[in-house]
């Protein structure tokens, strides 16, 4: 039997958290499953990450418990996992519990045979019997003694999870997506958003970005159906409300309520992403300067404080510190009166600050009380942005939430294609500058000798192998960059990580990306999910980077390979659309890509003053290709064959094999976009 924990190897904080328990914890590998092998018991499995407020009250309650991890150890081999190390394996597990018909999440509880097949599980169990669950010693009991009297159960529970995870991993969804359907779509979306504070349903509230960029998407080709307004509704009360953080910048994961007041309030990588690129979207076309506040507090947030100085970007800030969840954020009116003396009265009345507080007798700040938006008045926002730098300041002397600090690529390429983007439409070369640094470090820090990119890098330690999520993030990031920047090294490079996809990821019998490499050897599945979770998915995003490629390059394998990923979910996203925005997503740019070609030498001014223009409409299906006197454009361009005006820079508007006329005159192209838009 192992006598000692063994995450004191480990690099991921989440595992780190754990090193001290009394709990004999493994690492996820051959080693854990052969010890259960050769006690002939069942293995524990526990999945969460470093921000899951959950995994923490169960560590503290359970983990941490010596009578607790005493009946773990002698009954179990307990293996611990961070579920943003492996998403391959939370993946199957949760598929696992889904299949039981269970709700997901997190702290993940499964128990697993010593093949590492699932017979039974849950997520959190307290340790005395409450909220309907039992307490989790008497679970562990009870499932050590069947395991150990009535193994015909288990093996029979193992067979039928296994029959199930094997379907669900199999391509059997194929089938067609009609353009009428996208609009089918957006009505059944926008019905179900909510008409005062935005989101969608009522409560939890999450910011669901892929399905609002469908939604904006409805709106630049739709009339009579007021999609956008749904949207700026979203994103202004996601603004407004206490899930984004006032002060400092940046967005908590998903608010507990449906007028977005009480976050639980870890800050992940991911969703800041997402919700700089998608702001910087939507102001292109409705110049919101609060929505340019929140970018531009949100990356400065970034660069402060999940930022490597290597280059790559951290994962998360957790939910609790001393005080516990959300003591880092919240205030007394006593605290602020003290701090901002004259001036508190304007600031209480702007932030909700109420004597009794708005969430256990403190206050959450937020501006979006009733459901009403606030109106931006300069000179009252300055007065405004004063009074939050005092109290900021404040806030740095209390104790901090802690960093996860591992650099994920995933997550990285989200965040690398926002600043590339965002830069852009801002122009903010700083911006666009650490986008850069970041992608450096990918390529250079996160790619083994084997030329393959890993999932993780942690204080200077690379691991685990890459799945179909890092790829199709990384080489999005690397189409931002070049759509941003024309350097040719970009576009390459995404060229370099598809083909790497293809061969190791490509389903060749059901079409579509499996989310691990076919040479992994410990997994039991090879799931391969369109859904999108809280990023896009994979496969969605494959779609959209294969469809960008073919319109960057004129390669049809590119095509090809994003219809026959798009035919192999069609079935599931008629079934489940809004789930698998970002496949719709990728679907209408593949059949309705604007091509905005400019004929030019980049660093002149006249190219650079049409840059900008272009770079100030929204248009989501836009693909940008500048091209210097004497390059080709890729074969079966529609623009191939024009020329500049007089000699000057020119932009052609082509969707399909034709070409607006040629433009080049700034104010006009501009006109012209907005049109097409």
């Amino acid at each position: 039997m192992m006598s000692r924990n063994r995450l004191d190897q480990e690099t991921s904080p989440y595992l780190l958290q754990h090193k001290q328990n009394p709990v004999h914890w493994h690492p996820w590998g051959d080693a854990a499953l052969q010890a259960a092998r050769e006690r002939n018991v069942p293995i524990l499995l526990s999945i969460g990450y470093a921000a899951c407020h959950w995994c923490h009250v169960m560590a503290h309650e359970s983990f941490e418990d010596p009578e607790t991890a005493a009946v773990m150890n002698a009954n179990f081999v307990n293996i611990k996992v961070d579920r943003e190390e492996r998403p391959d394996l939370d993946g199957i597990y949760q598929t696992a519990l889904a299949l039981m018909g269970e709700h997901g999440g997190w702290p993940l509880t499964m128990f697993l045979t010593p093949e590492g097949e699932p017979f039974y599980g849950g997520t959190y169990f307290p340790a005395e019997t409450a909220f309907g669950r039992p307490a989790f010693r008497d679970l562990l009991n009870g499932v050590a003694r069947i395991y150990r009297e009535e193994h015909d159960k288990v093996v029979d529970n193992a067979a039928a999870l296994r029959a199930g995870i094997a379907r669900m991993a199999a391509s059997g969804a194929e089938g067609e997506i009609q353009p009428e359907f996208l609009e089918q779509v957006a009505r059944g979306l926008f019905r179900v958003v909510d008409r005062k504070y935005g989101g969608i349903g009522k409560a939890p509230k999450f910011p669901q970005i892929p399905a609002f960029e469908f939604l904006w998407r409805a709106h630049k080709r739709s009339v009579g159906v007021p999609y956008g307004g749904a949207v700026t509704r979203t994103l202004g009360h996601l603004c407004q409300g206490g899930i984004y953080d006032h002060l400092g910048g940046g967005f908590a994961r998903y608010s507990t309520d449906k007028e977005w007041l009480v976050p639980h309030f870890e800050k992940m990588l991911y969703d800041n992403a997402q919700l700089v690129e998608f702001l910087t979207l939507v102001w292109q076309e409705t110049r919101d300067p609060f929505f340019a506040t929140a970018v531009e507090e949100t990356i400065a947030w970034v660069f402060r404080e999940m930022r490597h100085e290597a280059g790559g970007f951290l994962s998360s800030l957790d939910a609790d510190s001393e005080g516990g969840e959300g003591a880092f954020y919240v205030w007394t009116e006593a605290e602020i009166d003290r701090l901002l003396d004259t001036d508190a009265g304007p600031f209480k009345a702007a932030y909700d600050v109420r004597p009794e507080g708005n969430w256990e007798g403190k206050t959450i700040l937020r501006r979006n009380v009733g459901g009403a938006l606030p109106e931006w008045n300069a000179d009252f926002e300055a007065k405004l942005r004063s009074a939050r730098a005092i109290l900021f300041e404040a806030r740095a002397t209390r104790p901090r939430p802690a960093t996860d600090d591992k650099v994920l690529a995933d997550w990285n390429g989200l965040m690398i294609a926002a600043l590339a983007f965002a830069g852009g439409v801002f122009e903010k070369p700083e911006w666009e500058a650490a986008a850069r640094k970041a992608f450096r470090f990918l390529c250079k820090s996160m790619t083994a000798e084997d030329g393959r990119l890993r999932h993780s890098w942690c204080r200077g330690t690379l691991r685990h192998p890459a799945t179909l999520d890092d790829y199709a993030q990384m080489a999005r990031a690397a189409l931002a960059l070049y759509e941003t920047t024309q350097e040719q090294a970009y576009l390459d490079q995404a060229e370099t990580w598809v083909a790497i996809v293809n061969a190791r990821y490509w389903d060749d019998e059901g079409g579509g990306y499996f989310l691990t490499a076919d040479d992994l050897t410990d997994v039991i599945a090879r799931m391969k999910p369109a859904s999108d979770n809280a990023a896009p998915s994979g496969n969605g995003t494959m779609a959209g980077v294969l469809a960008r490629l073919f319109y960057l390059t004129g390669k049809a394998d590119h095509r090809d390979r994003a219809e026959r990923t798009i035919r192999a979910f069609a079935g599931e996203a008629n079934h489940n659309p809004v789930g698998l925005a970002a496949l719709l997503n990728a679907f209408e740019l593949l059949n309705g890509a604007i091509q905005v070609t400019i004929l030019g030498d980049r660093e002149a001014e006249e190219t650079r003053a049409l840059l900008r223009v272009v770079h100030r409409v929204s248009l989501p299906n836009r693909v940008l290709l500048v091209v210097t006197d004497g390059a080709a454009l890729p074969p079966g361009h529609p623009a191939s064959g024009k020329e500049r005006v007089d000699g000057r820079s020119t932009c052609y508007i082509c969707r399909g094999p034709v070409c607006d006329s040629p433009i080049t005159d700034a104010a006009a192209l501009e006109a012209a976009l907005r049109q097409t838009g």
